[in-house]
Parts: structure tokens; C-alpha cells; sequence
């Protein structure tokens, strides 16, 4: 039966693929860390009060990309090199989405409309990470290899989303209300069509490692083009609401450290 769980399991069984699971997933994390790290360190001064929370947030992100490098090691895996149409944080900034690398490379202090526009694209990808975590959460939580990880990282997933949505409307309630609905709309209309290229890609290249016949691949890609074609319709709409979360501050503290893993 072709089920999320049973895909995954079969992606996790094979050195191959979990190697190249493992190292895409890292490239994302370690490049999140890293531009968050910047974007701490270039906070206007209106925001400064918000840079240890930033900081924070690409903390939680490096933790991450060293998660995946420990699973690797574990299985005594070298990493992979990651195919470019598979590297998603690569794609969103061609397309566009976020503050471009060029930017943040420069010694040049960030206005509060960059803030913004971190915190809103912060929002559009971290509701898809968190949504990715909490699968594997319900399919792999017991997991011997992986159970442990994904209850951390989907953790920090929750609380980097709860902290976009907290930031966002303190904000909105500061007068930017509709610049921030732009950005969230323009960011998740073009996210969804990144995660749709990406997702077949992905896809292409476990295939040919794990050697699926062209009907299992064309039904796994008829299931990433219907996702896509609902998001396109309705779905990207639960990535552009805000709403007070439950979790208050959640990123008001040091970043919790993964001593069993790095």
C-alpha cells in the first residue's frame, strides 16, 4: 500500500536515500541558521529588543542541521551532495522570497520593513516545516534512529511558528496590518510552487536510488501536483492567517542544546 508512512519507511531503509534525506534536510537548516544569525546582527535599532529572539531562532536552526549530520554519522553516512533543484531555501531566494543573501552579506543595518519581510516569509516556512515535522511525529515518534530528533525538531518547528505569528501582530497592531498581508500572500503563493518543484525532485532522485517502477513514480507525482493544486486554490490561505498563539514567547529564552546529538 503506498502510504506517507510506508514511503517514508522505505526512504529511512535504504543508506542511499536516507543519506540524501538527511543531507537536504541539514543544507536547509544550516542555511536557516545562518541567515537568521545575520539577520540578528543587522536589526535596525527599533528592533533590537527582537534580536536575541532571532538569534535564537538561527540557533534552533544550526541545532538542527547537526541533528541530521548525527544521523548520518550514526548509520556512518558521509553527507551528500544536494542536487540544486532539491535545495528549497536556495530556490525561495531566486524566487524572491525573503532577504536576499546579497543583502545580508552586507555590513548594512536592516530596516524595519526587512524585519517584516523575514518574519512574514519566517511564517509561510515554518507553517510548512512545522506541518512536515508533525508527520513524521505521527508516523516515526517511536522511531530507534529518528523518533528523538523529530520530537525536538518539531517542537522548535511549533515554537518558531508561534513566535512568527506573535511577532507579526505586534506589528500589525503597530500599523502595518496590510503591508503584512501582501508579503504573507506574495510569500505563500510562491512558496507553494517552490515546495511543488522541490517535492518532485525530491521524488525524481529517490526513485532512481530506490529504483520505483514509472507507475509508482507517477502516481507519487499525481499526488504532489493534486497538493499543489489545492494549495493553489484554497490551502495557501491557513499560511497567511495570524492568529495569538498558545504558546507565549516561545523564543524568549536560550536555545535548548542537543548534547545526544552534537
Amino acid at each position: 500500500m503506498l502510504s506517507a508512512r510506508n514511503l517514508f519507511q522505505e526512504i529511512l531503509d535504504d543508506d542511499e536515500s536516507f543519506r540524501l534525506f538527511c543531507s537536504i534536510a541539514a543544507g536547509g537548516e544550516s542555511q536557516g541558521g545562518w541567515e537568521n544569525g545575520r539577520i540578528a546582527a543587522l536589526a535596525p535599532w527599533s528592533q533590537r529588543a527582537l534580536a536575541p529572539k532571532i538569534a535564537r531562532h538561527g540557533a534552533d536552526e544550526d541545532k538542527h542541521g547537526r541533528i541530521f549530520h548525527a544521523l548520518l554519522k550514526r548509520r556512518g553516512l558521509r553527507p551528500a551532495e544536494v542536487p540544486h533543484e532539491t535545495d528549497y531555501t536556495m530556490l525561495l531566494e531566486k524566487h524572491g522570497i525573503g532577504l536576499s543573501h546579497e543583502q545580508l552579506k552586507r555590513d548594512e543595518q536592516l530596516t524595519e520593513l526587512d524585519i517584516i519581510t523575514y518574519l512574514a516569509h519566517s511564517r509561510v516556512t515554518e507553517q510548512r516545516a512545522s506541518e512536515q515535522m508533525e508527520l513524521l511525529l505521527r508516523h516515526f515518534a517511536d522511531h530507534p534512529d529518528l523518533g528523538r530528533a523529530v520530537k525536538m525538531i518539531s517542537q522548535d518547528e511549533a515554537n518558531h511558528l508561534a513566535y512568527c505569528h506573535e511577532e507579526l501582530l505586534r506589528f500589525a497592531r503597530s500599523g502595518h496590518g496590510r503591508t503584512i498581508q501582501r508579503i504573507l500572500r506574495e510569500c505563500a503563493l510562491t512558496e507553494i510552487r517552490v515546495y511543488r518543484d522541490v517535492s518532485l525532485a525530491v521524488m525524481y532522485h529517490m526513485g532512481r536510488i530506490l529504483g520505483w517502477p514509472r507507475t509508482k513514480a507517477a502516481v507519487l507525482a499525481a499526488g504532489i501536483l493534486g497538493i499543489y493544486a489545492y494549495e493553489r486554490l484554497a490551502g495557501w490561505r491557513r499560511m497567511v492567517s495570524l492568529e495569538l498563539p498558545e504558546r507565549r514567547d516561545p523564543l524568549g529564552g536560550p536555545a535548548t542544546p542537543a548534547p545526544e546529538y552534537a
